[in-house]
């Protein structure tokens, strides 16, 4: 059973860093991607960030271009978006996505930036 599971989520003041986890269980963990996206208020889901199965190829969104690192470790079977110099526009639920035979999506973790 593919299973995504998100932590880390929570309130930041502008300017502020957060780490977001993603445990992923059920598949072979270092075969598939991994993808970030979130969804702010009022918004459609966007993606955030995204890396290959070995982690060489990586990609952001222009929005956090610079200031967002994704990676992963494959030995954990855990996925990571390090958020820095956050702002308010990224507040949103954060999701973990992978696709195993089909679209799989974590529960999500809200992150909210307010000062």
């Amino acid at each position: 059973q593919v299973q995504l599971e998100e932590r880390g989520g929570g309130l930041v003041q502008p300017g502020g860093s957060l780490r977001l986890s993603c445990a992923a269980s059920g598949f072979l963990f270092n075969s598939y991607i991994m993808r970030w996206y979130r969804q702010g208020p009022g918004k459609e889901r966007e993606l955030v960030a995204g890396i290959s199965d070995s982690g060489d190829n990586i990609y952001y969104a222009p929005s956090v271009k610079g200031r967002f690192r994704i990676s992963r470790d494959n030995d954990r079977s855990m996925a990571y978006l390090q958020m820095n110099s956050l702002k308010p526009e990224d507040t949103a639920i954060y999701y973990c996505y992978t696709y195993v035979r089909g679209d799989r999506w974590g529960w999500g973790t809200q992150v909210t930036v307010a000062s």
